[in-house]
């Protein structure tokens, strides 16, 4: 069962069946994608970010525990960044496969995956305001699309700065624009919008519930 965790409510990770399957699933998805990476220097770079943030997931725990859709939210964003670093977000099949079916310009995993940072990583965000700043009302719902936002920034500066040190060839593979000039606003707007609509159905959620207490 999904819950929300709290200090009274830790379950330890050897108890917790959900949060070993979301483990073991995960690890099997990230050894997949080291095994014969299309490119494996830029297999190394999408996961320098991962190399620090697991080990944060791990280390807080115990100290400071998510709830259990946090995590799973968390997981489904970190498998499809394995998917996309094992071939590189531009040459995924399954993306190709979208644009032959829907007569695209371009490979659109990439896109999906910056969505995907804001619909699945928004919540998260909101659980993390909520307990550490404390937040209330509207800000619940403001601050965690705004944290995409600027997170999605700071990625798209790290990425082209990453590509201008690398070699040609690595950095296209890395930055996988596709020839589009516009590449980096269209990634911080689709995952603003993941954001936002992640945003929406919680607030949608929460008031249904509070409908139901009020006619209790």
């Amino acid at each position: 069962m999904l819950t929300h965790a709290t200090s009274s409510t830790f379950v330890p990770f050897g108890r917790n069946r959900l949060l070993q399957s979301l483990a073991g699933g995960y690890l099997l998805v990230w050894l997949w994608s080291a095994w014969h990476p299309l490119y494996p220097h830029d297999w190394m770079m999408e996961n320098l970010l991962v190399v620090v943030f697991v080990p944060v997931l791990i280390a807080t725990y115990r100290r400071f525990p998510l709830s259990d859709l946090s995590y799973l939210c968390i997981t489904l964003f970190m498998a499809l960044h394995a998917i996309g670093a094992h071939y590189t977000y531009s040459n995924v099949p399954f993306g190709f496969a979208l644009k032959d079916a829907f007569h695209l310009a371009r490979n659109p995993f990439d896109r999906i995956v910056h969505f995907s940072f804001g619909l699945l990583l928004a919540y998260p965000a909101r659980e993390l305001f909520m307990r550490v700043a404390q937040t209330r009302g509207i800000w619940n719902f403001l601050l965690p699309v705004e944290i995409v936002l600027s997170l999605s920034g700071l990625f798209e500066i790290f990425e082209s700065w990453a590509a201008r040190l690398s070699a040609a060839e690595l950095g296209n593979a890395y930055l996988g624009t596709q020839g589009d000039i516009w590449d980096a606003q269209k990634d911080m707007t689709v995952a603003t919008l993941g954001a936002i609509l992640t945003m929406v159905i919680t607030a949608m959620v929460l008031a249904r519930k509070a409908g139901k207490k009020s006619t209790a």
